[in-house]
């Protein structure tokens, strides 16, 4: 199973604040765990919502709308995509990370072809297939 693992926002993230080396070294020992055990397949740290942008569908009308956003606790700062046997497992490795109070990360498993059933044509399954091979390819 696959899960995202995200990192919510504080107010130190959406300003800009950057971790401190000790936090960064931490954060180096657990990830290099998570790739040892094989569990790691991508992470990353956001930029601010200051920095990004939304785009609002309504209909055929497309708008853009610049950050920063309120609400900051509903943002991402960051993310782990792990893959583990079960939610247990994705847990447990989460309560490992080297956050202290007040962090607050959200664990969503990702859909997998079984999930979507019979809609998920074969047609429409190998396209998947060969659409992740083709990015697979190329990155």
């Amino acid at each position: 199973m696959k899960f995202m693992v995200i990192v919510k926002a504080d107010q130190d993230t959406e300003a800009g604040v950057m971790p401190s080396e000790e936090l960064l070294t931490e954060m180096g020992k657990f990830n290099e765990e998570l790739v040892k055990a094989g569990v790691l397949l991508a992470g990353e740290g956001l930029h601010p919502s200051s920095r990004g942008v939304r785009v609002r569908f309504s209909g055929k009308q497309r708008s853009v709308i610049a950050g920063p956003f309120a609400e900051t606790k509903e943002l991402v700062a960051g993310f782990w995509l792990i893959q583990t046997p079960s939610m247990d497992e994705a847990i447990e490795w989460i309560k490992r990370a080297p956050f202290d109070g007040g962090t607050e990360i959200e664990i969503r498993k990702l859909f997998e072809a079984e999930d979507f059933g019979a809609e998920f044509t074969p047609e429409l399954r190998e396209q998947e297939e060969r659409l992740r091979a083709a990015v697979s390819e190329k990155h």
